[in-house]
């Protein structure tokens, strides 16, 4: 059985005193559900002093991005030594990387190989946009992206990655997908290729989370479909009922 996985995206919010502030607040509450993974992702800034606030607790931390390589001339980049010093997981091919900073599959890739290579866990983001969703290119858009950034990986590799589906038109728009919908593009396009590529058995134990406008009114919804393991919140991770949320997850799922 999958267990479940609840990730909050901070994205570009919170300075550091305001990440300490917040994480006090919520710490305690999180730490006592223990059925679940839970894992904060600040932005870079924040990341040593939330570490040192979760240092008893079995909170995982994760960075927003990172590079491939271990270090160079790449200046504004964190290496994964570098992440590897502070965190446990690492987001990689979100779909605002994907748009404004000109993210590729293959460089997506690359990551995805140099955190495993540094003992992180990738959480891997694909998702179409509205028009490819409005278009009937879900199929064809998600399963390219699962194809191309688990590229070269073992099958033990992929077992030990999540992956996110994050439908772009859902993100921060209050619209959300369907548990239904949202299960269906997992359990086809997603848990499909990764059958097509390795085997049944490997398509079945990786962890699928869903993402876009996640919210303590609809994550029972989503976890109750039996090939949604969980959720990357963005905006709902920045309030302290980012913990009810996390509860209700943890309930739902019966773990």
């Amino acid at each position: 059985m999958r267990r479940p996985i609840l990730a909050g995206n901070w994205k570009m919010h919170m300075t550091i005193a305001e990440a300490t502030e917040f994480v006090r607040t919520i710490r305690r509450g999180l730490n006592e559900i223990k059925s679940v993974d839970r894992v904060l992702c600040p932005p870079a800034t924040d990341l040593a002093p939330v570490k040192d606030l979760l240092a008893a607790t079995d909170i995982g931390l994760g960075a927003q991005n990172m590079h491939w390589e271990e270090k160079g001339a790449y200046t504004g980049e964190l290496s994964p030594r570098m992440v590897q010093e502070l965190c446990q997981y690492v987001i990689l091919g979100h779909s605002e990387r994907r748009a404004y900073f000109g993210e590729t599959d293959a460089n997506v890739n690359r990551k995805v190989k140099a955190a495993l290579a540094h003992d992180l866990t990738p959480i891997i983001c694909v998702g179409e946009t509205e028009q490819q969703h409005d278009t009937g290119q879900t199929e064809l858009v998600v399963g390219s992206q699962v194809r191309d950034c688990l590229s070269g990986l073992s099958a033990y590799e992929v077992t030990q990655l999540v992956i996110a589906y994050e439908p772009i038109w859902a993100i921060g728009t209050g619209k959300a997908a369907t548990p239904a919908g949202a299960g269906s593009v997992i359990g086809l396009n997603i848990r499909g290729t990764i059958t097509q590529l390795y085997d049944e058995d490997t398509a079945q134990a990786v962890r699928v989370q869903y993402g876009g406008s996640v919210k303590p009114g609809n994550i029972a919804e989503f976890m109750t479909h039996p090939d949604i393991d969980g959720a990357l919140v963005g905006g709902a991770s920045l309030k302290p009922d980012f913990v009810d949320l996390v509860r209700i997850a943890a309930e739902t799922s019966g773990q």
